[in-house]
């Protein structure tokens, strides 16, 4: 396996399959190693950067980690770092970035044939099983995603960076990066076009009790096993799902 096939698999948490039929026949793989070195040899640092922070992160508290032993992983000076990252934090928004991508990538797939709410599920259970492989990563995302002031907007991510991380992705290069609250509005919208939501739905309640189920959830399972959090995710989405159907715009309880 090559070192950059190997940072995918990682990142992902599964092997790169290359997938055939791209733009002009090719592959992700293949285009990745069409385009200029320069562009190559980025890309391959700034992810082999973010998975020794992961790596770390899966031992140890984000503000443990030094910077000089992710430069020491990824084969770079310790001055060379903010070549690609302003600040240690921006490792967790670099982060969020690519798993945006990856769940709109499967979320737009899903969408298309089985609907919206099909689509939520869908980013829902793919986040649970990597968060069953890496239980500590998880954790530490949504600590620091907690501590952060306001909420920051997702890093740029090349198409470098993004045919390197997905090999397997093919159209990858096309999708947008965005958080969960941008991830999770047209697909609602969706479902209630298709009628599995109501048109009087409340859509900023449903957006807070789609959120709360994806950070909550995890912090209140802990005791149960991270391998049991996409049970316990189906589980609150059908709960939401049916307050959703049940509830108009406007109207209190209590």
């Amino acid at each position: 396996m090559t070192a950059h096939r190997k940072s995918a698999a990682r990142l992902t948490g599964r092997e790169g399959i290359s997938t055939e039929g791209g733009p002009g026949g090719t592959s992700n793989r293949d285009r990745f190693a069409a385009l200029p070195l320069r562009q190559r040899k980025f890309a391959q640092t700034k992810l082999g950067l973010l998975n020794a922070a992961t790596d770390e992160m899966n031992r140890m508290p984000f503000e443990l980690i030094l910077v000089k032993n992710l430069c020491r992983a990824a084969g770079i000076s310790d001055a060379s770092f903010f070549n690609y990252f302003q600040k240690k934090v921006d490792l967790i928004i670099y982060y969020i970035g690519l798993w945006s991508l990856e769940m709109g990538w499967h979320a737009g797939r899903v969408a298309a044939t089985r609907g919206g709410l099909a689509a939520v599920e869908e980013i829902f259970a793919l986040t649970a099983r990597r968060a069953a492989r890496q239980p500590r990563l998880m954790a530490e995302i949504i600590v620091q995603q907690a501590r952060m002031s306001e909420p920051k907007k997702p890093a740029e991510i090349t198409p470098a960076e993004r045919l390197l991380a997905f090999p397997d992705l093919e159209g990858i290069e096309e999708v947008g990066a965005s958080g969960l609250e941008q991830l999770l509005p047209p697909l609602l919208e969706r479902a209630v076009r298709s009628g599995d939501l109501p048109r009087s739905m409340d859509r900023d309640a449903a957006m807070i009790a789609i959120a709360s189920v994806f950070f909550g959830t995890p912090v209140t399972v802990r005791s149960f096993g991270m391998d049991t959090l996409e049970s316990w995710y189906r589980k609150q989405l059908n709960i939401v799902w049916k307050g959703l159907r049940g509830r108009k715009k406007g109207e209190q309880h209590g």
